[in-house]
């Protein structure tokens, strides 16, 4: 462990006007704070906060940040209180120790301990949020939290393995990937390789050791190619620093997943910083390396005349060096060099005892304002959260309007997120796009530097489908919530029919007030969410009566038309089941409209529906009415049964006693000591036909009965 004069030391590196004598105190109060606790090593607890510190200062942050690493667990696991962090240290670092704290508390990772998955989901929701929250008040305490991290990481041996694991995992999905949204980039790489060594450890040293190989056989590349760049820069007048590295093995493994390649066919896994001092000799380094060596199509991006919304500059570009070998080449000044370093951090970064006033430093206010505002206020937590990690995850391409104004999206955006990035209204009306003046389908995945033009038509509305060709958070929100507003004015009219129907039948008539008093009793908002949970079938219109009127849940149930068994249908309009799945009363239908047949009834989960998904204007909702449907709905089983004396007699029986006529029966195979039939029975509904299953699997000469459907057979 390090001692309190090397820790001042470190800070004095770039803050002479350190408070050394804070500093000390805090030294002093942490380690009394923690005095006799352990960590899995068999080391004294106060290493870590003290290692906390140390990284911290690599990043060059101030005094109450380095505190506030000191002092991290001290209300968590000691016996301090944030009324005493505050006497002694201040409001701003007992402030921040209580955020780490807080955040420390939260269940960040999507594996669930709960049984409910829903409940699990919905508490990563919530923890998501309260994460954001805390990085908004002062994302100070997202860096002491991601230091903390990355400590417990490097020294994660000593836990146990199951532990190990779900810290790893943990890691890879959320502190890896909001380290690089932070611009935090070394962090990152570094965070995903320790991940990567507890998850997969076997295809890391397989990687490591085709490194040790390929050098073996080709000696040492990054020398090489570095001591050739600088050759070039001197040649050309240009005062640039040169560094070389091997790419990270999970970054190597990711790569050879992505792209299905093995590590033989692999190419630029070395990568290559040029620091400059000046903007235009980024450009002048470009020439050189360009001149040099061929570069490689579509692997140019520039992040100086547009960069990405952590602050991150620079120029990439991927080149052909020495032997064919593909090498990226990342050019910056040293300004950029230290925002790509520290990320948003470098807000905070001093030098020469001031605060480092670098003009490429993104104000961590309005980065977070840019990252929440695009996390549209919902109650889906599937949706939050898929909004959240890509957002996250997010890799720019740039695109182009037809005006000129850039449009910033995630890698692998399609023509409608660049619609719904522009405005809501826009993606909803969408029909088609132009980009780069040529019409392509939606699902075309957008390039950098591209002109998008998207065509719109009145009443356009979004599919169902749309929620797969989109990848951004905003894009699916928005879709959804169109979705979910349009199925819901279906619900409300639907359930509507549905109530009438059944007030009807019990002599009364549906008001808004009945409507009202029966919605609250069921602890409901009011009228028209009643109306849309019954014509989504998650209430009955019969609970509804048996609410509002008890007596009648003693009345005979009424009987229903045979010849027009659904609710949802228009005045006049034909109605048949569909012969392919033949639904029964009690099982979910959809209808199909089809020209000159009416509306055909199918079972939600019918095969055919699969080729009508792009024509939803044929779709109608349709409920079948609640009461006693007589039997007259057939339903086609298959049977194998004993080829004995009196078997199919007694097949016959056991079905004519659960009152269901038999309409048609053939063999469809006879064999020396069995037969397979088909019987067509007539049921009244799904628990009709059940019954008739479990008697019949029952019985000892049946081998095996199930409910045959034909999808082959015409609607």
């Amino acid at each position: 462990m390090i001692t309190p004069d090397d820790l001042v030391a470190l800070i004095r590196n770039y803050n002479p006007t350190t408070d050394e004598a804070l500093i000390r105190r805090a030294w002093t109060y942490g380690d009394d704070m923690h005095k006799g606790q352990m960590r899995h090593s068999g080391e004294p607890y106060f290493t870590h906060p003290v290692a906390v510190a140390s990284i911290l200062t690599e990043m060059r942050l101030d005094d109450a940040t380095i505190i506030t690493a000191l002092l991290h667990d001290t209300i968590e696991d000691t016996r301090s209180t944030y009324t005493e962090v505050q006497h002694l240290f201040g409001h701003e670092v007992a402030e921040l120790v209580d955020g780490v704290t807080k955040l420390t508390n939260l269940q960040l990772s999507s594996e669930a301990k709960s049984k409910e998955p829903q409940s699990a989901q919905a508490k990563q929701a919530e923890n998501f949020r309260k994460l954001l929250m805390a990085m908004s008040r002062d994302l100070r305490v997202i860096l002491v939290k991601l230091a903390d991290r990355l400590h417990n990481m490097r020294t994660i041996r000593s836990m146990r393995p199951d532990k190990q694991a779900q810290k790893a995992r943990e890691t890879m999905e959320i502190y890896a990937p909001l380290a690089g949204r932070m611009g935090m980039q070394w962090m990152r790489e570094e965070l995903e390789d320790l991940a990567f060594r507890v998850l997969n450890p076997e295809a890391r040293n397989s990687i490591l050791r085709r490194f040790i190989t390929l050098q073996r056989e080709t000696g040492d590349v990054i020398a090489r190619i570095t001591a050739d760049i600088r050759f070039e820069l001197e040649k050309a007048g240009l005062d640039g620093t040169v560094y070389g590295r091997a790419k990270k093995p999970y970054s190597v493994w990711r790569k050879m997943q992505e792209k299905e390649l093995t590590f033989s066919r692999l190419s630029d896994i070395y990568g290559f910083r040029i620091i400059v001092d000046h903007v235009h000799e980024c450009y002048d380094v470009l020439g050189l390396i360009h001149q040099r060596w061929r570069a490689v199509p579509g692997r140019f991006k520039d992040y100086i005349s547009q960069p990405k919304t952590n602050g991150y500059r620079s120029i990439h570009t991927t080149v052909s060096g020495r032997d064919g070998k593909r090498v990226e080449v990342q050019i910056r000044t040293r300004e950029m060099h230290e925002v790509a370093e520290a990320g948003v951090a470098a807000h905070w970064s001093y030098k020469d005892g001031m605060r480092a006033v670098n003009p490429f430093a993104i104000d961590p206010a309005k980065w977070i304002e840019g990252l929440t505002a695009r996390l549209d206020s919902t109650e889906d937590h599937d949706e939050f959260l898929e909004h959240v990690k890509l957002d996250m995850y997010a890799d720019q391409v740039f695109c182009f309007t037809p005006k000129g104004d850039v449009v910033q999206l995630p890698k692998g955006a399609t023509p409608l997120d660049f619609s719904y990035a522009i405005h809501t209204r826009l993606g909803n009306a969408t029909v088609s796009a132009k980009v780069d003046g040529l019409r392509v389908p939606l699902w075309t995945r957008l390039r950098n530097g591209q002109q998008v033009e998207i065509i719109t038509a009145d009443g356009q509305r979004p599919q169902n489908s749309w929620i797969e060709l989109v990848h951004t958070g905003r894009a699916k929100a928005a879709i959804r919530r169109s979705l979910r507003e349009e199925d819901r004015e279906r619900f409300i009219k639907l359930g509507r029919e549905l109530s009438r129907v059944a007030f009807e039948r019990v002599g009364r008539r549906v008001t808004e007030k009945a409507l009202d008093t029966a919605g609250r009793a069921l602890g409901l908002r009011g009228p028209n969410e009643l109306l849309e949970k019954i014509g989504a079938a998650e209430i009955s219109a019969r609970a509804v009566i048996q609410q509002l009127y008890p007596e009648t849940a003693t009345m005979v149930e009424p009987e229903v038309d045979g010849a027009r068994p659904v609710v949802g249908l228009e005045p006049g309009v034909q109605f048949r089941r569909a012969l392919c799945c033949q639904p029964v009363p009690g099982e979910r239908i959809v209808g199909i409209t089809y020209r000159g047949k009416g509306v055909v009834a199918h079972t939600i989960d019918c095969g055919a529906l699969a080729a009508l998904e792009d024509q939803p204007e044929r779709w109608i909702d349709l409920h079948w009415l609640e009461g006693k449907h007589a039997a007259v709905h057939g339903v086609r089983l298959e049977l194998t049964i004993t080829n004995s004396a009196g078997v199919l007699g007694r097949v016959c029986s056991l079905i004519g006693e659960q009152k269901a006529n038999i309409s048609d029966l053939h063999f469809l195979d006879k064999k020396p000591d069995y037969f397979r039939i088909s019987v067509e029975i007539d049921v009244s509904d799904v628990e009709h036909l059940h019954r008739i299953l479990t008697i019949l699997s029952a019985e000892s000469d049946v081998a095996q009965v199930f409910r045959a459907r034909d999808l082959t057979r015409q609607p």
